[in-house]
């Protein structure tokens, strides 16, 4: 049964459990965030603006490793009202804050990251390598729109790799997935798989969390939302990169290095005063 407007709005009680284990790893499952009925409530509107906002549409066999690993579609919230409630969830930021644990937080951007049947494996990376961000409270929710099971695509992540920062300046296609798997080895973090998501359940992970996923085994299209949040207060990094010129170009324009990452794009979306 469906709800007329979910304002996903209401507090959700966060164990101390998902608080320790995301501060130990890097990464915490959720059970729970939304209701099914919220997320069936959303999900013909994020998957529209995905569709609308598309721009590679190439079969998958003309793709590269990056492109067969998934549709990526950026800043849905900014398409129609329903898609930004969802991303500008007070429930879901108000999460991401005190999992970090930090006051409050702003919007570096949603995407839309779809794993067709049949797309390929997401190599080793860490997501942080693209964003010039002067903090290392950065986190990202992972919140599938249909049940999700392991074979579909879900996440593997190398726990505690966090706290190590940057572990190689590589963007992500088959050389972060070679380098990036040496050095798990040689580091000898455990990998944890994720596993089965019902309808309401989503997972947050560190912006330097080593994280890859297997190819899509299914016949099912693995729909997911992300949201990336940062702490308020926060300031534009060093460009050192083009990929972090292009990111700021991007998400934070504006705003030059040194100045405080708050961009006409990045609202704050929960602070606990």
């Amino acid at each position: 049964m469906s709800v007329e407007s979910p304002t996903l709005s209401s507090t959700f009680e966060l164990s101390e459990r998902d608080i320790d284990a995301y501060r130990r790893d890097g990464h915490v499952t959720v059970r729970g965030l939304a209701r099914p009925d919220e997320i069936e409530y959303f999900r013909p509107s994020l998957l529209g603006a995905g569709d609308r906002l598309r721009h590679d549409r190439r079969p998958l066999e003309e793709r590269d490793t990056y492109g067969r690993a998934f549709v990526q579609v950026f800043n849905l919230w900014r398409d129609n009202g329903t898609a930004q409630a969802f991303v500008h969830s007070r429930r879901f930021a108000r999460v991401a804050a005190e999992l970090m644990g930090v006051s409050g937080v702003r919007l570096y951007h949603d995407q839309a990251l779809f794993k067709e049947p049949g797309g390929g494996a997401t190599p080793w990376h860490q997501d942080q390598f693209y964003w010039p961000l002067d903090t290392s409270n950065t986190i990202t929710l992972w919140i599938p729109l249909v049940p999700v099971i392991p074979e579909m695509g879900t996440m593997t992540f190398a726990s505690g790799s966090q706290r190590f920062g940057s572990l190689g300046e590589f963007a992500i296609g088959d050389e972060s997935n070679a380098r990036f798997a040496n050095v798990i080895e040689d580091r000898e973090f455990a990998c944890t798989r994720s596993v089965a998501f019902d309808l309401g359940d989503a997972s947050f992970h560190s912006g330097w969390t080593l994280h890859s996923a297997p190819p899509n085994r299914t016949k099912t299209l693995r729909e997911v939302m992300t949201v990336i949040y940062y702490a308020d207060g926060a300031r534009v990094s060093a460009l050192d990169h083009p990929n972090r010129q292009f990111d700021r170009d991007m998400w934070l324009r504006g705003c030059e290095p040194g100045e405080l990452a708050a961009g006409k794009l990045n609202p704050c979306l929960y602070h606990n005063e």
